[in-house]
C-alpha cells in the first residue's frame, strides 16, 4: 500500500499508478490508495480538473487508464542539470552510495529519462553506456525512506525523536533520541545524538531503526558539535572481538591521515610515538593496513596479529624473489 496520509498526495498516488500503464480497476486502486472507490472516482474528477486524460473504462475488465499518447511535459533541465540529476542516481545506485533500494533509484531516474527532450536523453544513455562504475565490496542494507526523511525533519527542526530500534543482536528496545545529526559514511546512514535509555550521545544506523515518530518539545546542539566525527569516534569504538593496540612512531595527525578514515582513535604516546586503537573482528586485513602507514611501529595487543605480519611479510619477501608464475604461488601457499 502505498504511503499518503493527505488527498494532495493521494491524488499524485493515483496519476504515479496509471502512468505506470494498463487498465486498473476502482477496487485496485482503492487498496492501493487505502481509500474507497468513491473517493478513487473524485481523485479522477480532480486529475481531470489538472486536464489529466484519465479514461473510464466500461465492462468487466473495466476502470481507468490514462488516454493513449498522454505524456507528461518535458522536464525542462540545462544538459548540466540533467547530468547531475542523473549521474547521481545512476552512479548511486551502481557503486553503493546511495542508501535506497535498486528499485526506488533505478525508477526514478527512468522517470527523469522519459521527461527529458529526446536529444538530450539520447546524449545521457549514450554516457552511461560507455562509463563504467566499481561495485561496492559488499550490499548494504537500505534505510526506509520515510525514517530517513522524519529523522531529518527532527534534526532541521530540533524534536526529539521516538524511535523502535533493533541493536547488532536484532534486540528491539524504544527509546526517545534527541538527532544532533545524520551522517552518510561507507554506504551506510547513521544517526548521532544523547538518547533516553541512556543519556549519552549515541550513534544508530539507520536501516535498523523501524519506526521514527516526532514528539514534542526542543532540543538545542552544544556549540561546535560535528555529527561526522561523533560517529566515526562511536565506529571505531564499537565493540568487536579483538582490542588492538599498535603503537606507531611519527606525529598523530600524520598518523591519523594515513590510517584508513574511521577505523581508529589516535592518541599520543611518548617520545614521538603515539597509539592507534581499533576494535575490530577479523586480522587478516591489518598487515597492509599497517605496511600503507610507512612508518615503524610495534604491536601492543593481540599477539596472534604479529604472527600475521610476519606470514604477510613471507609471503611478499617470497614474490619479490619469484622468477615465475609457479615459484609466486608457492611464496604465497599459507600454512
Amino acid at each position: 500500500m502505498i504511503d499518503v496520509t493527505r488527498p494532495t498526495a493521494r491524488v499524485l498516488a493515483l496519476l504515479e499508478l496509471l502512468q505506470g500503464g494498463g487498465t486498473h480497476t476502482a477496487a485496485g486502486l482503492a487498496e492501493r490508495l487505502g481509500v474507497d472507490e468513491r473517493t478513487v472516482r473524485r481523485y479522477v474528477d480532480h486529475l481531470a480538473d489538472l486536464e489529466v486524460p484519465v479514461e473510464a473504462v466500461r465492462g468487466r475488465y473495466g476502470g481507468y487508464r490514462l488516454a493513449p499518447g498522454f505524456r507528461m511535459p518535458p522536464l525542462m533541465l540545462t544538459d548540466e542539470e540533467a547530468l547531475a540529476v542523473l549521474l547521481g542516481l545512476v552512479a548511486g545506485q551502481r557503486t553503493g552510495s546511495i542508501a535506497m533500494s535498486a528499485e526506488a533509484t533505478g525508477s526514478a531516474a527512468a522517470k527523469v529519462r522519459r521527461v527529458l527532450p529526446k536529444a538530450l536523453a539520447a546524449r545521457l544513455d549514450a554516457l552511461f553506456a560507455s562509463t563504467a562504475f566499481t561495485a561496492p565490496e559488499r550490499e548494504m542494507p537500505a534505510p526506509e525512506a520515510a525514517v530517513m526523511l522524519r529523522l531529518a525533519e527532527a534534526t532541521r527542526q530540533r524534536r526529539p525523536a521516538a524511535i523502535s530500534y533493533r541493536d547488532r543482536t536484532g534486540r528491539p528496545s524504544r527509546r526517545t533520541l534527541h538527532p544532533y545529526g545524520l551522517v552518510a559514511h561507507s554506504g551506510r546512514w547513521y544517526v548521532t545524538g544523547p538518547d533516553s535509555a541512556s543519556g549519552e550521545t549515541r550513534t544508530f544506523r539507520l536501516d535498523r531503526i523501524e519506526q521514527v515518530q516526532l514528539v514534542a518539545g526542543t532540543f538545542t546542539v552544544p556549540a561546535g558539535f560535528e555529527p561526522a566525527d561523533t560517529v566515526l569516534t562511536s565506529l571505531a569504538g564499537t565493540p568487536w572481538r579483538y582490542e588492538v593496540v599498535i603503537a606507531i612512531r611519527g606525529r598523530a595527525e600524520e598518523v591519523t591521515a594515513r590510517l584508513p578514515r574511521g577505523i581508529a582513535t589516535v592518541e599520543p604516546d611518548h617520545d614521538g610515538w603515539v597509539l592507534a586503537r581499533l576494535r575490530a573482528e577479523r586480522l587478516d586485513w591489518l598487515p597492509a593496513v599497517l605496511a600503507g602507514v610507512g612508518m615503524p611501529f610495534v604491536v601492543r595487543e593481540p599477539t596472534e596479529l604479529r604472527e600475521l605480519i610476519r606470514a604477510w611479510a613471507s609471503r611478499l619477501t617470497g614474490c619479490a624473489t619469484a622468477t615465475s608464475p609457479a615459484q609466486a604461488l608457492d611464496a604465497w601457499k599459507t600454512e
